[in-house]
């Protein structure tokens, strides 16, 4: 591994943790970090009441950057990472899911988007 690319994966290991962190603060109770699936890797599960949500995280210069790089492709990784995630553990089945994205900035707060996207062909319902 490059030393540019330690450095990015540092960067992104930090950023997940102030994530957590401001998650916990807010009364999500953390299931997982850098949670494996067959189809990637899921930044963030946390969960709030009935709900699980499901965080990724970007580190950027700008919340515009941030918000941005959470792609279509990438979306669909986490929508199927999520879907394995919560075969494998039954006991988060009857759950409502929510995708959020937090995005860290230096030297500000992190900026939570709760549900930052939807699963395709799903109505949107209203979770807070």
């Amino acid at each position: 591994m490059s030393g540019q690319r330690q450095k990015a994966e540092a960067r992104g290991r930090r950023a997940e943790k102030w994530a957590a962190l401001w998650l916990m603060l807010k009364g999500y109770r953390i299931v997982a970090m850098r949670e494996k699936t067959p189809s990637g890797e899921l930044d963030i599960v946390a969960c709030k009441g009935g709900l699980l949500a499901i965080v990724e995280v970007k580190a950027r210069n700008t919340l515009e950057d941030g918000i941005n790089a959470l792609t279509w492709h990438q979306q669909q990784r986490i929508i199927r990472g999520t879907s394995s995630f919560t075969g494998r553990r039954r006991q988060f089945a009857g759950l409502a899911i929510r995708y959020d994205l937090i995005v860290i900035r230096a030297w500000r707060l992190p900026h939570h988007v709760r549900q930052a996207f939807w699963p395709e062909g799903r109505s949107a319902p209203d979770i807070n």
